[in-house]
């Protein structure tokens, strides 16, 4: 028995290592800083995060040296604007700046600053506004920043959307937990108790996984989420394994062998993870 729990978990594994996952050099997601500009009007705007220190990643202040010159996106005149800028506590321009007045954004998506502030320059009026301090909050940061004519009027940094963060919590508890009733008639355990029980265990266990999931996305990102993901999928098989042993000689009406107990939790477990995965690619704002 043993052996053949062993097996199924290596097949887990394996199904789970199959998944398309690209592989790079410098793999795994990375933190990022997303803003978006309320109100702002159609004069042209470049838009930077002015760093409390004077790197992060690849990104540096200017040393002087005209070969450390970072500078792929912003043409040189407004690179030298930035370059020029100094700020009143001292924070770094890092050599990095985007157009903001036409998405009305800045995606800083590749080793933001931690501790920074929002600068803006409006090179037809030669003209800066700037942000008070604000610290990346998650992996994700979300802020909101309204604008007062060429003037930074609030900024908002609690804009992480958690209202669809719970909604698309109970949306993965829901699917998950009725792909596992799904396999369960497929296993011929139908009668009342039998499906109560297990609807009790999953409502407990998927709720559990899914707050964890959504805690590690949170702090840690996506990358994080998948790796942990079939780690507690492993430890949420077992729980419900000991958990359906122990309550279906309870429920039932007539006795079910442990290994067909196992068999259904293992199978259950499998196919609610591969199709989490699935939905994951179809419907990535759920997961």
């Amino acid at each position: 028995m043993k052996r053949k729990l062993t097996t199924w978990i290596m097949c887990f594994i394996m199904v789970f290592a199959m998944l398309p996952i690209t592989a790079h050099a410098d793999t795994g997601s990375k933190p990022s800083v997303r803003i978006n500009f309320e109100n702002m009007g159609e004069e042209v705007c470049y838009g930077t995060l002015l760093s409390k220190t004077d790197s992060t990643g690849p990104s540096s202040a200017w040393d002087g040296n005209p070969e450390h010159i970072y500078n792929y996106d912003l043409d040189m005149d407004i690179w030298q604007a930035f370059v020029d800028y100094e700020d009143a506590d001292g924070y770094y321009f890092l050599q990095e700046g985007w157009l903001c007045s036409e998405s009305k954004e800045l995606n800083w998506t590749y080793y933001p600053p931690s501790s920074f502030k929002i600068l803006l320059y409006y090179p037809e009026l030669d003209t800066y506004t700037v942000s008070g301090i604000y610290e990346r909050y998650a992996f994700d940061s979300y802020f909101r920043v309204t604008m007062d004519g060429l003037e930074i009027k609030s900024v908002d940094d609690k804009a992480y959307d958690f209202t669809w963060e719970l909604i698309s919590l109970a949306c993965r508890v829901v699917v998950t937990i009725a792909l596992e009733l799904a396999i369960a008639l497929l296993f011929g355990l139908r009668q009342k108790k039998l499906i109560m029980t297990i609807l009790g265990v999953n409502v407990v266990t998927q709720i559990g996984l899914n707050v964890a999931l959504n805690i590690i996305n949170y702090n840690r990102g996506a990358y994080m989420f998948v790796f942990c993901y079939v780690l507690l999928e492993i430890l949420v098989f077992i729980v419900e394994a000991v958990a359906y042993t122990v309550l279906f000689c309870k429920s039932s009406e007539s006795q079910i062998s442990k290994k067909r107990t196992v068999s259904y939790a293992l199978i259950a477990n499998i196919v609610s993870f591969i199709g989490g995965m699935a939905i994951a690619q179809l419907v990535p704002g759920i997961f």
